[in-house]
């Protein structure tokens, strides 16, 4: 039978209902003043660091990203470590959590299609990170201005709105990854300890397997500089694939105008150029091109697989 209206029809009806629930849950309540007072005692030991040791810088702001005061880490390196636990927490239960509530047949007895349902949760969950991220950003300029004393150049702004759009990206990709299993495991203990998992290994123990995955595939020779070139170009393929690996090099291009590359940098490449002179905020993009495109893929790919699974599911009332 062909469908009536657009399977669309209500997406944003549910993205917003599902952005309400999350905003005023206890769980989210907690996560989210955790993430807050994190990112406030990174970017203030940043700010008190640059103070400190930095002089005239015509990106000083980008500095508040990635100046780190012991013990605490950068704000960057703390949001590519604790926002996939923000985006796992959000999905875990997006869809196992309807079937154990047994709620879902009432919602699909509503005038809405699976489709909108699906689509919906994830918005919603998108939605409540970008508002995070855009507190966030905002707490941090204003920290800044105050405290330097200098407001953002528009190159600045640039780089951090297109930065924060990255780190969106890569969240989603968690958010994704929370929902297939929650499609797919009917259990919400078990889809969030499964997802748990799989972001420990890609965040902690990638690292360390990638050089021994590269060591077999593209072993070196002692007698031969070409196999060591070899040998690295195949863990950087390994590595990336790690939504954090590609997180970190775009947070790399974008918030170090001067970095001029993510992976080995030859000689040739730097004729003309002038050491330590930032690059424009375009050629910096299509560096980082292809890891945001991977960004944007593997969030896509995810969700086309939670989305396959659910459409084959039966719903019982």
């Amino acid at each position: 039978m062909k469908r009536e209206g657009s399977p669309f029809q209500g997406v944003m009806t549910v993205a917003l209902k599902e952005a309400a629930d999350h905003m005023t849950s206890a769980r989210m309540h907690v996560i989210m003043l955790l993430v807050l007072l994190t990112a406030v005692g990174a970017v203030y030991g940043a700010i008190d660091r640059i103070r400190e040791t930095t002089a005239e810088d015509p990106f000083l702001f980008l500095k508040l990203f990635t100046v780190a005061r012991e013990p605490v880490p950068s704000f960057a390196s703390f949001l590519g470590f604790l926002l996939p636990l923000v985006a796992i927490a959000l999905g875990f239960d997006s869809v196992n959590g309807e079937y154990g509530r047994r709620t879902m047949s009432r919602l699909l007895a509503q005038p809405i299609y699976r489709d909108a349902l699906l689509f919906g949760k994830f918005v919603g969950g998108l939605l409540v990170i970008a508002i995070a991220l855009l507190v966030m950003w905002l707490l941090m300029l204003g920290m800044g201005i105050l405290r330097l004393g200098l407001p953002p150049s528009m190159p600045e702004l640039v780089r951090s709105v297109v930065y924060l759009a990255a780190t969106l990206f890569y969240a989603g990709v968690w958010l994704a990854l929370a929902m297939a299993f929650s499609t797919f495991v009917r259990s919400t203990a078990t889809s969030a300890l499964v997802a748990l998992a799989i972001w420990l290994i890609l965040s902690l123990f990638w690292g360390m397997l990638s050089p021994l995955l590269a060591g077999v595939l593209s072993p070196v020779d002692p007698y031969n500089p070409v196999s060591l070139l070899a040998n690295f170009e195949t863990q950087q393929a390994f590595s990336r694939l790690s939504p954090q690996t590609l997180y970190g090099e775009i947070s790399a291009m974008l918030l170090d105008p001067a970095a001029r590359s993510v992976g080995p940098l030859f000689l040739d490449q730097l004729q003309g150029a002038v050491i330590g002179a930032p690059l424009p905020t375009i050629d910096s993009l299509l560096i980082i091109w292809p890891q945001i495109s991977g960004l944007v893929a593997a969030m896509l790919v995810l969700f086309a697989i939670a989305y396959v699974l659910f459409q084959r599911q039966e719903v019982r009332a």
